[in-house]
């Protein structure tokens, strides 16, 4: 297993780069406690760049850690496109990690004129039902989701204007009396970083082909931030040292 990262990893992306991603997953690891020996952990891949990656991770810290866990790599077909399934199947055979797939309309029914309103929420609420299910069958403890940085900033910014909160996602959240602990190793990784990384290692970032994709909230929410970090430099680190003091240690 560690001579095919070794491979997999070899001359493609800056020491520095790595360096980086790295020292942020494991701050938060760490910091938040998120693997304890003998864990079985569902990682939610959509296939999207952030879930490609933290999955990568997670595999490539298996091979030098301490700590020894189970991962079993999870996709939730929206509905609006298949055949991407082969490529993340393949990406997970690389890593030496099961891969399950499981086709649903989710996305159909949250962009249905039954629900026109926000059909982002509905659609991400009933794919995260699916991956607890997944979880209880494949007896697992954990589910690994690939959140950022920038996605904790996004959604605080959100839940402000849209829900009337201000409140967030936490790097790591206990549900069902601690039957399971969701967990969000990249939260302290900025997406930047995430995307040249998997960029450089030309992982098979798929299409869903969400009609929502370019048009939702999260897209207009991350609009306003990028304007607002081009004013200065500082801004997005500050916004996110004020998020994490509300995290619990």
């Amino acid at each position: 297993m560690k001579e095919r990262f070794k491979r997999l990893f070899a001359g493609r992306v800056p020491a520095s780069l790595w360096a980086d991603i790295n020292r942020k997953v494991g701050q938060g690891l760490h910091r938040h406690d998120m693997l304890a020996d003998g864990d079985r952990i569902v990682v939610g891949v959509s296939g999207g760049k952030d879930s490609l990656v933290l999955l990568w991770v997670l595999a490539e810290r298996l091979t030098r850690a301490p700590v020894k866990y189970s991962l079993f790599a999870v996709h939730i077909n929206p509905g609006f496109s298949s055949g991407h399934e082969k490529a993340i199947s393949d990406f997970c055979d690389s890593l030496e990690i099961p891969f399950f797939a499981e086709q649903t309309d989710f996305g159909l029914v949250a962009h249905s004129e039954a629900n026109r309103e926000n059909p982002c929420f509905l659609c991400s609420r009933l794919r995260r039902q699916r991956l607890f299910e997944a979880a209880k069958r494949l007896d697992c403890n954990k589910i690994a989701l690939g959140h950022h940085k920038d996605d904790l900033i996004e959604t605080f910014f959100l839940n402000i204007c849209y829900a009337g909160e201000a409140a967030g996602m936490a790097p790591a959240q206990v549900f069902f009396k601690g039957a399971i602990t969701v967990i969000r190793p990249l939260a302290y990784a900025d997406e930047a970083k995430i995307a040249r990384f998997a960029s450089l290692m030309q992982m098979p970032v798929a299409k869903l082909g969400c009609p929502s994709e370019q048009s939702s909230k999260r897209r207009l929410m991350k609009g306003y931030l990028e304007q607002l970090y081009s004013e200065n430099k500082k801004i997005r680190g500050n916004i996110f040292r004020a998020l994490s003091r509300g995290f619990k240690e």
